[in-house]
């Protein structure tokens, strides 16, 4: 299994780290405030942590959705993050010439699970010389990412991760395969399991998407337990009234509490 360093933070040789933040750069003020209570939990607990937070949602429900406030300022409000907080940074690309300016901030280029096997949005984050984590998409199983791991090695990139976000199951609802995550692992590169997206109804409030966050620990637990490299979460301090993926978003008070858990679980099955 290949590891790498990220502004700080491990991804594999043995470790668990933590991805997290809130679904979307609402403000600087929320930024700071939210960044300082993620790393805060995460140094209590002893587990790396990567500061999530997307400047653009591209892939909204309806055109009536909030996106978020655009490049220029989203990546802007990360830099403070970085400045402030001392953490290091991971945010989505939807296309490739969003690239170039991004990695100016990021530490880790993420390509959202709708756009896995954009071959030119994957070479170009290849590319970049920043480590790359791909979101498996709804629509692919797990044997199938190695396709995924195939166009970024053969662009360059040597530092990647993979990440199970759920599997379309009929209409407005997702399974997540725990064989995912053994297959996945067997291409030789981290795996990250996302906690809170994999509990999306998609598109199940009509123009909006639904989620099941009651859920979360139990999905974390449960796949903590079958090896993972990272858990990825999107963290509120209030979700219900979050512009973007509130009812899927982590209540900020219970993420340190699932923090304890998973270290415990993770420290148990690595023995």
């Amino acid at each position: 299994m290949k590891s790498f360093d990220a502004g700080g933070a491990t991804f594999g040789d043995g470790r668990l780290t933590i991805i997290a933040g809130p679904c979307v750069v609402e403000n600087e003020e929320h930024a700071l405030f939210m960044a300082g209570r993620i790393k805060e939990a995460c140094e209590n607990v002893g587990l790396d942590l990567v500061y999530k937070s997307s400047f653009d949602k591209a892939n909204r429900s309806s055109i009536e959705s909030f996106r978020g406030e655009g490049l220029e300022f989203g990546l802007g409000v990360l830099a403070k993050v970085k400045a402030e907080h001392g953490v290091p940074v991971i945010t989505d690309v939807h296309e490739p010439w969003q690239v170039k300016p991004t990695v100016s901030v990021a530490d880790i280029l993420q390509i959202p699970a709708f756009l896995c096997r954009q071959t030119d949005l994957l070479v170009a984050a290849a590319q970049s010389g920043k480590p790359v984590n791909v979101k498996k998409g709804q629509f692919l199983s797990p044997w199938d990412a190695k396709n995924i791991v195939d166009k970024l090695v053969a662009a360059g990139c040597e530092e990647l991760m993979l990440t199970e976000r759920g599997a379309s199951f009929g209409y407005n609802n997702l399974v997540v395969d725990l064989r995912s995550f053994p297959v996945m692992r067997e291409f030789g590169y981290p795996v990250v399991f996302d906690a809170t997206h994999s509990l999306q109804l998609p598109g199940g409030l009509g123009k909006a998407t639904g989620g099941q966050s009651e859920f979360i620990e139990n999905f974390a637990r449960a796949v903590v337990a079958c090896g993972v490299d990272a858990v990825f979460m999107e963290v509120h301090d209030d979700p219900a009234n979050a512009p973007s993926d509130g009812p899927n978003q982590l209540p900020l008070e219970r993420f340190e509490p699932l923090l304890e858990k998973l270290k415990q679980i993770h420290e148990l099955v690595a023995d």
